[in-house]
């Protein structure tokens, strides 16, 4: 579904997009039970640094 907000919509048009938007399922990824998996031995910057070193 595609809802567009026109540039100068009044607040009558935009509170009718809330509310469909509103009505509309949410489909979402539980991020939390992600947290911590990854155990690192080093730190992320120098890891993050040294792949953009093998592009030199």
């Amino acid at each position: 579904m595609v809802l567009v907000l026109k540039k100068g919509a009044s607040r009558k048009d935009i509170d009718l997009l809330r509310k469909k938007l509103s009505k509309l399922p949410t489909k979402g990824v539980d991020t939390k039970k992600y947290c911590g998996v990854i155990k690192l031995k080093e730190d992320p910057l120098a890891i993050q640094q040294k792949m953009r070193n093998e592009w030199e």
